[in-house]
């Protein structure tokens, strides 16, 4: 296996993210009101070590959670250490998380994973004094079953597929996806998977491997941290379950504020996005209550009514306030928060000084910073996951071949074919088509003045006139158009094929590919080999050639 080499790093705005997004990586002071520092000053650090070591944390109880939690998944020494350092008020957490989809689902995961360890250990070089924690927050409460039961690879034909594991459960889209049980059609999934890909001399280890964690009788989170302690062997990662009861027993006064003040942290909410949309745009919109209950096997928002009365969204079952304040106190494991409240959950519990946060998530934070505040929770500095795409030798030579560039690569398809043709056909459609136009409008205008003084009522039928051979050129320009094309068929294939692989679907790599791709073809050591060459403190999208 090759090397990686830095192909070319490119603006985030080159790729189409938000503007909200780019202004918080290349000019910070244009959206610092939204924020609770810059992540590239060493000073707000030290400021957040200051805030965070004076908070109330139960530091105790949470390490035993972790201890259980992570020696349950069968982490390694490492994670145990680090959950242990997690007792000493100089040990700070350094975050993400993520739904816990198939096989570690897209491959952003993966890079928010590396980003999240690699900065961990470079904050305990730069800050000696402290030790930080990697933490991964496991989205198992997350009900989408579709997003996470979903795999897209290239296939040995260079296609992209998507595949998705079928669960028989009624269910599956009610059921926190932590809870679901893999039945036996998991199997069919991975060999349809399997079969639709080349075969290499490392398949065979990969796929045994994914099977034994994607197996009857597992969950998805299960699965999800099976797969990471293989691939990050020896990163001391530490997972944290928040279906855990004794989780859920810790954040009851998340819980009951919630419940108790209605509204109010949409309100915070809504004041923050107000400001923020009159410039960038609102990720996410808060409810009243900001929470789900778990009731018959399903995971239900609740919603206040004006008879004071909460239900249960899509259902019949209703609430008193004193009945869920109840269950909050006896049950706590039945609540959980949603996106807007789940945030503010992790750094309650944990001494979180940074969050390894993707674009989206950090156009949400940018709405929650009232709310960090009302709850005198230190709002954790905001630190972007690397962007990565991986350009293989075969596209790249595609691209070299027909004298593109990989900002080529990431526009849409009709603009690469176009300019292919261009270069490779002697006749030049545009500029021929477009001389022809000219010289009809020129040639049938000059006749506008004779018309008008002979009989002016033949200058509409003049304008007719034109528009309907301006209509058939352009037809005839289509049909010239395609049958150059044709004549082209086979670098237009080939551009198809390499578009495919950097650029499928006109999105990210990152956002589609699932990294089963990249493990069949390149054996295990393709995680390391992404880790030891991404740059995370490079604040542009980043090119990595195999």
């Amino acid at each position: 296996m090759k090397y990686f080499i830095a192909f070319n790093d490119l603006p985030y705005e080159e790729v189409g993210l938000s503007k909200l997004f780019c202004h918080y990586v290349s000019d910070y002071s244009l959206v610092a009101r939204f924020f609770n520092g810059d992540y590239r000053d060493v000073s707000v650090w030290k400021n957040h070590f200051a805030s965070i070591s004076k908070r109330s944390i139960e530091r105790t109880k949470l390490v035993q959670i972790l201890l259980n939690q992570n020696r349950n998944f069968h982490c390694s020494v490492q994670t145990l250490d680090n959950i242990d350092r997690l007792l000493n008020d100089n040990t700070f957490a350094i975050v993400t998380g993520q739904q816990v989809g198939v096989c570690t689902g897209p491959l952003y995961t993966l890079y928010k994973t590396l980003t999240t360890v690699k900065l961990s250990q470079i904050l305990s070089q730069k800050f000696s004094n402290y030790n930080f924690v990697p933490v991964f927050w496991l989205e198992s409460e997350d009900h989408d079953y579709d997003e996470v039961s979903t795999l897209s690879i290239l296939t040995k034909t260079n296609e992209l597929q998507t595949f998705q594991y079928e669960n028989k459960s009624s269910q599956r889209n009610l059921t926190p996806v932590g809870d679901i049980t893999f039945d036996s059609q998991i199997q069919t999934f991975l060999t349809s998977v399997e079969e639709a890909l080349i075969k290499t001399e490392f398949s065979k280890k990969v796929f045994d491997i994914i099977r034994s964690a994607y197996s009857p009788g597992m969950n998805f989170t299960r699965a999800f941290v099976h797969i990471f302690n293989v691939l990050l062997s020896d990163s001391g990662l530490v997972f944290l379950d928040p279906t855990d009861p004794g989780i859920k027993q810790l954040l009851k006064p998340i819980f009951l504020k919630e419940l108790t003040k209605v509204s109010h942290t949409s309100q915070l909410v809504i004041s923050q996005s107000d400001e923020l949309e009159a410039q960038y745009h609102a990720q996410v919109k808060p409810r009243a209550v900001n929470l789900f209950l778990k009731h018959n096997n399903g995971r239900y928002a609740i919603e206040p009514k004006d008879n004071g009365l909460f239900f249960l969204k899509g259902t019949r079952q209703h609430f008193t306030s004193n009945e869920l304040i109840t269950m909050v106190d006896r049950s706590p494991e039945l609540f959980s928060p949603n996106v807007v409240l789940r945030p503010l959950c992790q750094d309650f519990l944990l001494p979180t000084v940074a969050y390894v946060a993707g674009p989206s998530e950090i156009a949400y934070f940018a709405q929650f910073k009232l709310v960090y505040e009302d709850n005198n929770i230190v709002m954790p500095l905001l630190y972007p996951r690397a962007s990565i795409t991986i350009l293989e030798e075969r596209p790249s030579a595609i691209l070299k071949k027909y004298n593109l560039t990989i900002i080529d690569a990431f526009q849409e398809k009709e603009f690469l074919q176009k300019k292919v043709i261009e270069q490779l056909s002697d006749f030049k459609i545009e500029p021929l088509f477009e001389n022809t136009a000219g010289t009809i409008e020129e040639s049938l205008s000059s006749l506008r003045d004779g018309l008008e003084k002979i009989d002016p009522t033949l200058v509409p039928v003049l304008n007719t006139t034109l528009q309907r051979i301006l209509a058939q050129l352009t037809v005839l320009k289509e049909k010239t158009q395609s049958a150059q094309a044709r004549q082209h068929e086979i670098a237009l294939r080939q551009i198809n094929r390499a578009i495919t692989s950097i650029f499928p679907s006109s999105t990210l790599q990152e956002r589609i590919l699932n990294v089963v791709y990249f493990l069949n073809k390149y054996g295990l050591e393709f995680v390391r080999w992404v880790n030891d060459e991404m740059e995370i403190e490079c604040q542009k999208h980043q090119v990595l050639c195999i």
